[in-house]
C-alpha cells in the first residue's frame, strides 16, 4: 500500500517520491538531539524478538525448528519494521498536522490508509492495533512468566514464583506477570501519558542492555566452545559471528549514552533523565551486590560448564519429504 501511494497511487494522483525528505529540517529533524530522542522508541517497539530463544525449551525438535524461526524473524523484521517505517517517512511529512495527537485517526498508517481514498482507515487501524495488543500482551505474559519462573528455580528471585499448579503452570508467576502488566497498562491514562512515555524509556533502555547481555554471551559462549574443542555441539551457528555481537555490543552502548541528549538541551529535563539513565546504577549495584554477596568467581574459558543440559538429537527422526514438494518447502524455509 505505501509503495502504491509513493508511487501516485493516491487520492490526488501526486508522485510522492522522496520530496518529504527535503522539506526544512527533514529528514534529520532537532539535530543529533532529536535523531538520538528516537532510539529509546524504536528499541522499545523492537522489544521481544530476542526471546525467540526462550522458545527453544518449548519446542519439539529445537535442531531444525529454530534456525527456520530465526530465519523467520530476520525476515519479518525487515519487511513489519525497516520497510513499513521507511515507507511512512517517504509518505507522511514529518509536519503533518495533528501528527503527535494520540488518536488513530492521525496514525501514520491510518494516514497512509486516507491517502489512497479509503473512510473507514480508522476502523480497519483500529481492528489491526487491536490484535497486534493481543499478540503482544500473550507474548509478553509468556515471556516475563517463563523468566520469572526460572529465575526463581535458579535461586534468583523468590522461591514462590517458583511454585506449579497440577497442570504444571506457574500460576504465580503468571498473577505476579499479569497484575504487572494490568498496571502498565493503565499508565496511559495518568498524568497525560507522561508515566507511559516513562516507563517507554525505560523498557528501551532494558531492551538495549539486554542486547548488550547478549553480545557479551555469545562472544564468551563461542569462545569457550572453541577453547574447549567442542564445536561440534552448535547444530546451527550465527552467520554473523563474531562481527554481529560486537556490533550489537558496541552500537547498544553507544545509544544508551547519547539518546538521552534531549535531557540536557535546550535545558535539562531531571524526569526523563532520570527515566533514561536510572537503570544503569541500578544494573552496576545489583552485579556488584550479587558478586559480593554470593562470593561468586568470574569463570574462565576453560572453566564454564559445556555439558550439563546440552541438548541431543531426537532419538526419532521424521520422515523426510521427497520429491517436489520437498524441494519447495526447502526453499520456502530458507527464504522465510
Amino acid at each position: 500500500m505505501g509503495i502504491v501511494v509513493n508511487c501516485g497511487g493516491n487520492a490526488q494522483g501526486h508522485y510522492i517520491g522522496g520530496e518529504n525528505w527535503h522539506i526544512p529540517g527533514a529528514p534529520f529533524v532537532g539535530g543529533i538531539g532529536g535523531f538520538a530522542s528516537v532510539f529509546v522508541t524504536a528499541s522499545f517497539a523492537y522489544g521481544g524478538t530476542e526471546s525467540i530463544a526462550i522458545t527453544a525449551g518449548e519446542t519439539k525438535n529445537p535442531t531444525k525448528t529454530m534456525p527456520k524461526v530465526v530465519k523467520n524473524v530476520f525476515w519479518r523484521i525487515l519487511l513489519f519494521y525497516i520497510l513499513s517505517v521507511l515507507l511512512i517517512g517517504l509518505n507522511i511529512p514529518y509536519d503533518y498536522p495533528g501528527l503527535n495527537s494520540k488518536n488513530t485517526r492521525t496514525s501514520p498508517f491510518t494516514l497512509v490508509f486516507q491517502m489512497t481514498g479509503a473512510k473507514a482507515a480508522g476502523s480497519v487501524i483500529n481492528a489491526v492495533i487491536l490484535t497486534s495488543v493481543l499478540s503482544a500482551g500473550n507474548h509478553a505474559l509468556f515471556a516475563g512468566t517463563r523468566l520469572l519462573y526460572t529465575l526463581a528455580m535458579e535461586g534468583h528471585a523468590p522461591k514462590v514464583f517458583g511454585k506449579l499448579n497440577k497442570h504444571q503452570v506457574p500460576w504465580v508467576a503468571v498473577l505476579a506477570t499479569g497484575f504487572v502488566s494490568g498496571l502498565c497498562f493503565g499508565s496511559s491514562f495518568i498524568g497525560a501519558g507522561q508515566l507511559w512515555n516513562w516507563l517507554q524509556n525505560l523498557v528501551g533502555v532494558s531492551n538495549q542492555l539486554s542486547w548488550i547481555a547478549i553480545g557479551i554471551t555469545s562472544l564468551r559462549f563461542r569462545a569457550a566452545i572453541a577453547r574447549q574443542g567442542k564445536t561440534h555441539l552448535l547444530p546451527f551457528k550465527n552467520w554473523t559471528y563474531p562481527f554481529g555481537p560486537w556490533i550489537a555490543v558496541v552500537l547498544n552502548s553507544f545509544l544508551v549514552l547519547i539518546q538521552g541528549w534531549s535531557c540536557f538541551s535546550p535545558k535539562f529535563d531531571g524526569v526523563s533523565f532520570v527515566s533514561f539513565y536510572i537503570e544503569l546504577p541500578i544494573m552496576l549495584v545489583m552485579y556488584l551486590g550479587w558478586k559480593l554477596i554470593k562470593r561468586t568467581k568470574f569463570v574462565h574459558l576453560d572453566e564454564m560448564d559445556l555439558e550439563t543440559d546440552v541438548h541431543t538429537a531426537e532419538e526419532q527422526v521424521e520422515e523426510e519429504e521427497k520429491g517436489w514438494k520437498a524441494k519447495a518447502k526447502s526453499v520456502f524455509s530458507w527464504l522465510f
